[in-house]
């Protein structure tokens, strides 16, 4: 294969969480004269595919998914989202859902078993289901753009491949009802004003993204919407009112004629007309004036409401603001916890210290408070750290402390030495300084939270140097529809 050239093949194997190994044979191509295998993201098991060759070093080929020319046989759901193929959310779709968790189970085999050994087969105890197959998001943040290049206004998903376009996601099947009603009244609204979206090359623009949240146990909905920090404008129409092949939108774009606070009381009202089964709990509007395109708080104001709402999980309430860590899944969320409380308690026996680290808003620590002593949760997002403090107070719990900082820099200031270690790492995984220092302290039995698989390979071998060995560990199905699912691995030292 050559860089460049236009290949077709089949999918023969699956590596966590997305990467497809495209078996490219001669009979099928020109030009290839002995079989050749191609790794291309975001193709299924069992599909005819068309790809683009990106690299082509031998045995390290990697290209770019084309089209699929067959479907595979697993893709057999009739009943699937109607923006699947388009929106570059949800890879599996059209997958039923046992299928899917075979394909995620067989996926965490090949990537554990090499790391963990012979043992891993008696001790995985394969992928948990997710209470809910559907509408199970309780996140979501969509980003306003245009479907095509100067095309009109969308609010959705961005497109799969592709870095501009927006593909409007009102059915979506992995999100909660009312979430779609809310993405359906802010773009209606916003279409009818013509207000502009934030170009993402060209820094201009008004509209950012719609932030919706909203609890599976209240039913309760917030809503954000985050903008730049200019004033409203128009969208298309320059700064000297020319529209079309006339405009030259890199000289700015026009003021609307409406204010920013009337045009968000109308957005406002709006929303509050909607026919929703849960109930909005707050309206809000923040400001983001960073370049790059993420949602960041660079100033937030109540349009309606308050500026949290309330989640219950495992009989404990919890606040939850616009930006503060939470399961993205409220009833899979229980189902892990449920399933970190059994290892803990096959393990240890209470009392004495548990830290919590990378503890987001203390939702692991506070299922832990009754079986120890005290509770230490560290994490370093302020916010999430504050939000903690105040739902252990609600909940009546006394022996929760969580402290605001970096894991790494954190540990070496606190006194009270650990008896127990659950950590719960972003994406990345843990800092290897920090997990050093964690492996120093030496205590008897760790759990490691891991939601993203890949992650907890690379970082096993440190704790078997350790004298750590696994005695357990399972997956539970938190993204349904998606490649990813979340891992809990049990760490005794010998």
């Amino acid at each position: 294969m050559k860089k460049g050239q236009i290949v077709k093949g089949h999918v023969t194997i699956m590596d966590f969480p997305n990467k497809g190994f495209v078996e490219v044979r001669p009979e099928d191509n020109e030009g290839i004269s002995e079989p050749e295998m191609l790794r291309v993201n975001n193709a299924v098991l069992g599909q005819i595919v068309e790809c683009s060759v990106k690299k082509a070093r031998k045995n390290k080929a990697e290209g770019r998914l084309l089209s699929v020319l067959a479907p595979s046989l697993l893709e057999s759901k009739e009943d699937y989202c109607p923006h699947f193929g388009e929106c570059g959310g949800c890879l599996y779709q059209k997958i039923p859902y046992d299928n899917q968790r075979e394909l995620k189970e067989e996926q965490l085999r090949r990537l554990l078993a090499p790391v963990i050994g012979d043992d891993f087969v008696n001790l995985f105890e394969g992928v948990i289901s997710s209470p809910r197959e559907e509408y199970y998001r309780n996140k979501m943040e969509f980003s306003f753009g245009d479907a095509y290049q100067n095309g009109p206004l969308a609010l959705g998903m961005h497109k799969r491949g592709s870095f501009y376009d927006i593909v409007n996601v009102e059915g979506c099947r992995i999100c909660e009802k009312d979430m779609s009603e809310v993405l359906r009244i802010t773009l209606s609204y916003f279409e009818k004003k013509n207000i502009s979206y934030y170009h993402r090359l060209r820094h201009n623009g008004y509209l950012r993204h719609l932030l919706v949240r909203q609890a599976a146990a209240t039913d309760e909905i917030l809503i954000d919407l985050v903008t730049s920090g200019e004033e409203p404008t128009l969208l298309g129409v320059d700064i000297n009112g020319n529209q079309g092949e006339d405009a030259d939108l890199s000289l700015g774009l026009m003021k609307a004629d409406i204010s920013e606070e009337d045009l968000l009381e109308g957005w406002k009202n709006a929303l509050l007309e909607g026919n929703y089964k849960g109930e909005i709990t707050g309206i809000l509007h923040t400001r983001n004036t960073r370049e790059a395109d993420v949602v960041e708080d660079h100033g937030t104001k109540v349009l309606y409401g308050k500026d949290s709402f309330d989640e219950i999980l495992l009989g404990l309430k919890f606040h939850i603001t616009p930006f503060s860590f939470f399961q993205t899944n409220s009833l899979g969320a229980e189902v892990l916890y449920m399933k970190v409380r059994d290892y803990i308690q096959s393990t240890f026996s209470g009392g004495a210290c548990v830290y919590d680290l990378y503890s987001g808003t203390g939702t692991i620590a506070q299922i832990m408070a009754d079986a120890a002593d005290k509770v230490i949760g560290v994490e370093i997002v302020e916010e999430a750290v504050e939000a903690a403090k105040e739902n252990a107070k609600e909940n009546g719990l006394n022996n929760c402390e969580f402290i605001a900082g970096d894991v790494l820099k954190v540990l070496d200031d606190i006194e009270e030495k650990p008896d127990f270690i659950i950590l719960d790492p972003p994406r990345d995984g843990v800092n290897p300084k920090a997990l050093k220092k964690i492996l120093n302290y030496g205590v008897n039995s760790m759990i490691y939270i891991s939601c993203k698989p890949t992650s907890l390979a690379r970082d096993l071998p440190a704790f078997f140097e350790a004298g750590y060995e696994v005695k357990k560990i399972s997956a539970v199905d938190m993204f349904p529809s998606t490649a990813n699912c979340e891992v809990v691995c049990l760490l005794k030292k010998e």
